[in-house]
C-alpha cells in the first residue's frame, strides 16, 4: 500500500472516529431519561393532567419542553396547544427559551416555527399552535390531543383559559395535558388538586441545585427561606390566607377581573428606596400606578430590584420617562435630601414629592387594603412577588420589610388619598 493510500486511509477513519464521538456527544446531551429527576418523569398510570406544583428553578419549563418531546416522538400528540400567559412568553419561553422546545433538540431536529402563524411544525407531521392566557377566546374552536401550559396561576384569567382548553382537548384516544406552574393560592389550582384525573407533583428550587448558581441559592436561603414568599416561590407551598392579613387572595383576584378606564388622568412613579445595596440588602421598592377615569388606582408595574442608588434612580427616570408620569414620589426617612439630590443630578426637569412615614407601617397600609377590598384598585397584569407580598403581609408579625408593598402603600396614597392622609382622623 503506498504512503498516499495510508495517509488517506488514515484521514478517513479519523474522520470516522470524530463523527461518532460527536454523535455519541450529542446523544448524552438530550438523553433525557439519563439526566431528568425522578420527579421530571412522565408519571404512569391514568390521569388526564399532570400538573407539576414546583418552586422557581426547579426545571419545569425543561420537564414541559421534554414532556411534549417524548409525546410527539411516540405519536401521542399531532395536535397540540401551547399556553403561555402573553405570546411573548410562548415564544421567548416555551419555545425559544433556554430551556424550551428549541433546546431539548440538536438544531437540525427542530420543529419548524412560523411565528406569524403561531405554528411549529415537526419532521413527522405534528403542529403545535400557540395561545395567550390574555386571550382565552382564541382557544374557542381549534381541537388538540395534547396541551401544555406553563405559568398557569400567572394568568389574569385562569379558570377561563383553562375551561377554554378543556373544551378542546377531544381529540385521540388519551388528550393530555401538562401545567407547570409555581403556586399561588387560586381556586383553579385546588380544584385541579383534588380532581382524580389529575396527577400532582410537588418540587423545591433546591432539588435542582446542581444546575443553579451558588449565589442564587445562597441568596435565596438568607432572604427567603423563612418567609411567606419563598415558601410560596421557593418550596412552592400553597397558601392559605391568614388570620391578620390585610390583604386576602380573593381581594387580589379581584384586582384582576377588571380593566382600567383610558386614558390616566394621572401616573406616578413611587419610591421605597433601600439604606444599602449588599447582596443581603433589601430591595428597593419601585412602582409605577396611574388614576384611570373612573377614580380606580391601577398598578402598572413593578420594577422593584437590589442595586445602588444610581441603579435604582436610573430605573425610576427611565420608568418616569417611558410611562409619561407626573411625579416621582419617595419615601426619605432613611435617606433625608439624598434621593431628591441625586435624581436633580440625573435629570433636573423631574417633578418630585418627598414623603415622610409618620405612622406604622400597617397603619400606612391598612386604608390601601381598604380600598382593594371595595375594588378601587386593579392590577394591569399578574405580579406574582408583589402579590404574594401583599397576601403574606401580616402586620403583628411580618419582620422583614416589604419594600414593594410600602413603594405600592405610597403610590395609591399619593393618587387616590391626596390631603386626607395628612389628617389622623382618616386612619382611624
Amino acid at each position: 500500500m503506498t504512503l498516499r493510500k495510508t495517509a488517506l486511509l488514515s484521514s478517513l477513519l479519523n474522520l470516522f472516529i470524530k463523527y461518532h464521538t460527536l454523535k455519541k456527544n450529542v446523544q448524552e446531551k438530550f438523553n433525557w431519561v439519563r439526566h431528568a429527576r425522578p420527579s421530571q418523569r412522565i408519571p404512569k398510570g391514568l390521569w388526564r393532567t399532570w400538573l407539576i406544583l414546583a418552586g422557581r428553578g426547579f426545571g419545569k419549563t425543561r420537564t414541559g419542553a421534554e414532556t411534549l418531546k417524548r409525546w410527539v416522538q411516540e405519536g401521542k400528540a399531532k395536535r397540540i396547544a401551547l399556553v403561555g400567559e402573553t405570546a411573548h412568553d410562548v415564544r421567548h419561553v416555551m419555545i425559544e427559551g433556554s430551556s424550551g422546545l428549541f433546546s431539548v433538540y440538536p438544531s437540525w431536529e427542530r420543529p419548524h416555527y412560523e411565528s406569524s402563524k403561531r405554528l411549529l411544525t415537526w419532521p413527522n407531521g405534528s403542529v403545535a399552535q400557540t395561545f395567550s392566557g390574555d386571550t382565552p377566546c382564541q382557544l374557542r374552536g381549534p381541537q388538540f390531543d395534547a396541551a401544555w401550559v406553563d405559568e398557569l396561576a400567572k394568568f389574569k384569567n385562569p379558570e377561563k383559559t383553562w375551561n377554554q382548553l378543556m373544551m378542546g382537548l377531544r381529540l385521540g384516544d388519551n388528550p393530555r395535558a401538562i401545567i407547570t406552574t409555581t403556586p399561588r393560592p387560586l381556586k383553579l389550582l385546588k380544584t385541579l388538586i383534588a380532581s382524580p384525573a389529575v396527577h400532582v407533583t410537588r418540587g423545591s428550587t433546591f432539588e435542582n441545585e446542581a444546575h443553579l448558581a451558588t449565589g442564587f441559592l445562597e441568596e435565596m436561603q438568607a432572604c427567603y427561606s423563612e418567609t411567606r414568599l419563598g415558601l410560596q416561590e421557593l418550596y412552592a407551598e400553597l397558601l392559605e390566607n391568614e388570620r391578620g392579613a390585610l390583604w386576602r387572595q380573593e381581594m387580589i383576584q379581584g384586582a384582576h377581573d377588571a380593566s382600567p378606564s383610558l386614558p390616566f388622568t394621572r401616573i406616578v412613579v413611587a419610591l421605597d428606596p433601600a439604606v444599602t445595596s449588599k447582596s443581603r440588602s433589601d430591595e428597593t421598592g419601585i412602582i409605577v400606578a396611574g388614576l384611570d377615569q373612573e377614580g380606580r388606582g391601577v398598578v402598572l408595574e413593578d420594577l422593584s430590584m437590589k442595586g445602588s442608588p444610581s441603579q435604582w434612580i436610573q430605573v425610576a427616570i427611565a420608568a418616569y420617562d417611558r410611562f409619561q408620569a407626573d411625579r416621582i414620589v419617595a419615601e426619605v426617612n432613611q435617606g433625608g435630601d439624598m434621593v431628591e439630590d441625586m435624581l436633580r443630578a440625573q435629570d433636573s426637569r423631574v417633578s418630585f414629592k418627598a414623603v415622610r412615614a409618620t405612622r406604622g407601617k400597617a397603619i400606612r397600609a391598612e386604608p390601601i387594603a381598604a380600598l382593594y377590598e371595595r375594588g378601587k384598585i386593579l392590577h394591569a397584569k399578574v405580579f406574582p412577588t408583589l402579590e404574594a407580598q401583599l397576601i403574606g403581609y401580616l402586620p403583628q408579625s411580618t419582620k422583614k420589610s416589604p419594600d414593594r408593598m410600602d413603594a405600592l402603600v405610597w403610590a395609591m396614597t399619593e393618587l387616590m388619598l391626596g390631603n386626607a392622609a395628612n389628617h389622623p382622623e382618616w386612619w382611624r
